[in-house]
């Protein structure tokens, strides 16, 4: 087994994927107004672009991950990485508003088995005591996305169309096909995985509320974040020339969040989510307020970057807690049900808009799917504990 300056190449091509797969999922939200622009639609029904491409991962995750868990994994991970970058050649060339929605539907659909067929091979190739350092190195791609990624599309959809972005995301995918063809190794698959352990596992009652934690947990950052771009121009006022560097801003937040939420996390997961999603709450119920100065709106943004965030370690770990059989499966599912907060979070914002409600109203929508996320987190506790408790009950009687 190499070390893990041997594996830094095969690492680098995981981590050159997921820097695509990161952009194109969050690059969206910059491009919005130019994007209704030019396919004529409103601003909230391009905002549902963010479901569609959330829906793709939901339903593809799960799907793929059970169709490919036999397959060596490095041709695995170049059938999906194949899969994204013609899903966003197609987003380029879409004709209209309709053809795009199915092209970011399709480029979704490798999304969450990618990781997880990525994830498996980065702990393979190195020693077990480098593991989470390997996990920390591939995924250093999705938070180099939201740092560089995310603002960077948004300023080239700014100066040359919002279709140069998704161009762009093909270089990347390409480069990251190569990469995959010359320094990822070609694994067995696991033959001792099964199928039907796995989904039987993922059907439990913890897992499943695992499960709606995520969703809940995290879907109300998109509720507020898929709007930023136009919130920002309209309600804070800010140029358009001014909304990439906040994007930055919010994505250095979002890597101090997910280091942050991590090492809260490895002190105690529920405690940490607890914790987390209660700070979320208090700071989507003072947004609203925030919203209408410039400096404030932009402070917002980056405290959304760390709290939203800083729930996601938590919510892998507690996913991974109550699966700990069916790991490469609970991955993909996972990842679905971070998506499926996604798109019901920029769902409700969008049926919100168009009903005539004000951005400053999304907030607090934010706040009440956070708060079905803080109660499916207690009940989550509560079942952990009954049995443990009624053990100490009888043992005293």
């Amino acid at each position: 087994m190499p070390s893990l300056s041997h594996a830094r190449w095969p690492l680098l091509a995981l981590a050159v994927a997921a820097f695509a797969i990161g952009t194109t999922e969050f690059v969206i939200m910059g491009l919005l107004p130019q994007i209704a622009a030019d396919l004529s639609v409103s601003i909230p029904r391009a905002g549902l672009l963010v479901t569609g491409y959330a829906m793709g991962v939901v339903v593809g995750g799960p799907l793929l991950v059970l169709l490919l868990v036999r397959m060596p994994h490095q041709r695995a991970l170049l059938w999906l990485m194949a899969l994204f970058t013609l899903g966003n050649l197609a987003c380029a060339l879409a004709p209209g508003y309709a053809a795009l929605m199915v092209a970011r539907f399709i480029a979704a659909f490798a999304h969450g088995s990618f990781f997880g067929v990525a994830s498996v091979v980065a702990m393979r190739i190195v020693p077990p005591q480098r593991r989470a350092q390997a996990l920390g190195l591939m995924f250093a791609g999705l938070t180099i996305a939201n740092i560089v990624g995310v603002p960077g599309g948004a300023l080239i959809g700014e100066a040359l169309g919002w279709r140069a972005t998704f161009w762009c995301v093909v270089v990347l995918g390409l480069i990251a096909l190569a990469g995959i063809v010359r320094y990822v190794p070609r694994l067995p698959a696991d033959s001792a995985v099964s199928i039907r352990r796995e989904l039987a596992v993922v059907m439990q009652p913890g897992v499943l509320i695992a499960l709606a934690m995520t969703v809940f947990g995290f879907g109300g950052v998109f509720t507020v974040f898929t709007f930023v771009v136009p919130m920002l121009r309209e309600v804070a006022g800010l140029a358009p020339d001014r909304i990439a560097p906040v994007l930055v801003l919010f994505g250095v937040g979002a890597t101090i969040g997910t280091i942050s939420g991590g090492r809260l996390a490895d002190r105690g997961v529920i405690r940490a989510l607890l914790l987390v999603l209660t700070c979320l709450i208090a700071f989507y119920s003072l947004l609203p307020w925030l919203l209408p100065h410039a400096m404030l709106a932009v402070a917002g943004v980056f405290v959304l970057g760390v709290l939203g965030f800083a729930a996601g370690p938590g919510l892998q770990a507690r996913c991974m807690q109550q699966a700990e059989a069916a790991p490469l499966l609970t991955s993909a599912v996972n990842q679905s049900a971070f998506n499926l907060g996604n798109a019901g979070g920029a769902y409700v914002g969008a049926v919100m808009l168009e009903a005539g409600q004000p951005y400053v109203m999304l907030p607090w929508a934010a706040a009440l799917i956070s708060i079905v996320g803080l109660g499916l987190t207690l009940i989550s506790r509560y079942l952990e504990l009954r049995p443990a408790s009624r053990s100490s009950r009888t043992a005293a009687g």
